[in-house]
């Protein structure tokens, strides 16, 4: 299970998908163990199809010489209506496409995607005060009780 914890900080995330992700069998014994990196990793249409570029996967060292490359770009596989509703979201609305997490289900490797607006730097720091005056409050209702 891995999340992109940068994403939320640094993106306002709309609308979310999951998405199929196609895997070589090291890839996904290295996934298995752990491995793996989200931070980098970012969404982008190739000849009408949807990549995930950037994401860093570590060479299962089990394998053999027959190894995957690390940051190679990897096929995401999404119905053809939600390509197409997430092709006019990135043409008309400058949005961009953040991996959000990947998860096993059913013995499947699934990955959280959302369409996001990046923040700014004002916006960051504002939610930042949000959470930590919220974290007190929190803090006083404890303490009171």
């Amino acid at each position: 299970m891995l999340r992109n914890r940068r994403a939320r900080h640094d993106y306002e995330l709309l609308d979310r998908f999951e998405a199929g992700i196609v895997l070589t069998g090291s890839e996904i014994k290295s996934l298995r163990n752990g491995g793996g990196s989200l931070t980098e990793a970012y969404a982008r249409f190739r000849g009408g199809e949807l990549y995930l570029e950037g994401m860093n996967i570590p060479v299962y060292r089990n394998a053999s010489h027959n190894n995957h490359d690390p940051v190679r770009s990897r096929k995401l596989l999404l119905h053809r209506g939600e390509l197409r509703r997430i092709k006019k979201a990135l043409e008309r609305q400058g949005l961009t496409m953040v991996p959000t997490g990947l998860h096993f289900k059913n013995g499947w490797a699934k990955l959280g995607l959302a369409l996001a607006r990046g923040r700014k730097n004002y916006d960051k720091r504002r939610k930042e005060g949000e959470k930590d005056a919220r974290r007190q409050m929190e803090r006083g209702l404890k303490g009171s009780s």
